[in-house]
């Protein structure tokens, strides 16, 4: 059986962004053998519960909106966008059943602020840089992101400096409880990966979208690996999801 990957919809207000960004990040989980559960963000915690007892992981995906600044206890800045109370409440949910079960999570773009907000960390509300992080999905290498040697993320990709797109305008500053940075710009210092300083809790975010490379760039950054997680029975996957869970996550290939 395919380990199951909790996907929410990216965003509660606009449904035409949603449709469009969604499906991105469901091929890119079949691609790597897994099974993307859709989590919607009209339902009850009750019922995103309910879904969440069948999934093994969570990827927390991009979104149109920003992070509440009120949620780090910030002044909202005038060039923060509109919060989306529905994702980050779902975020909140999900990241609460992975960390109580001790289910991989991976955060991408906006989903590495969720989580750092999640973890009581802060964000930059509108980087100021002569890097363009806004550069947009149509630039396919934005700038060069270096990696901490040693880490999860370098084992990952087997690379300490690697070129990335780039479509985000904040970033993580005051960085959460049990994360540590990975991964930064190296001409502005921008925080461009974190990981979960736990050894047997899978716990990765990138502020660049993997699922949106290039062609040319899929060769060094495919999305397309196998989840590490063993094929179990029904009756196996439901013991599981009553107990904590063993160290899962995306093995090399899912992003090199």
């Amino acid at each position: 059986m395919a380990p199951r990957i909790a996907i929410p919809v990216p965003h509660s207000g606009d449904p035409d962004y949603a449709a469009r960004s969604l499906p991105q990040y469901e091929r890119a989980v079949k691609i790597a053998g897994g099974e993307p559960v859709r989590i919607p963000l009209d339902q009850s915690p009750a019922q995103i519960m309910m879904l969440l007892e069948r999934c093994d992981a969570v990827l927390l995906p991009g979104s149109k909106a920003d992070v509440d600044p009120g949620k780090y206890k910030a002044q909202r800045s005038p060039q923060t966008a509109a919060s989306d109370s529905g994702r980050d409440a779902v975020d909140w949910v999900l990241l609460d059943d992975a960390y109580n079960r001790r289910k991989p999570i991976l955060g991408i773009c906006y989903g590495l602020q969720s989580l750092n907000v999640y973890r009581s960390g802060t964000l930059i509300q509108d980087i100021d840089s002569p890097i363009k992080h806004t550069a947009g999905r149509t630039v396919a290498v934005a700038h060069s992101v270096e990696v901490v040697p040693g880490s999860k993320l370098a084992e990952i990709i087997g690379l300490v400096e690697v070129p990335v797109n780039s479509s985000h305008h904040q970033s993580a500053d005051t960085v959460g409880r049990g994360l540590r940075v990975v991964a930064r710009s190296p001409l502005d210092g921008i925080i461009e990966g974190l990981e979960g300083t736990s050894d047997d809790h899978f716990v990765l975010a990138v502020q660049w979208h993997p699922n949106e490379a290039s062609s040319r760039m899929k060769r060094r950054w495919r999305f397309s690996g196998r989840w590490s997680m063993p094929r179990r029975s029904d009756s196996e996957h439901s013991n599981r999801s009553r107990n904590s869970h063993r160290f899962y996550g995306p093995s090399p290939k899912l992003f090199a």
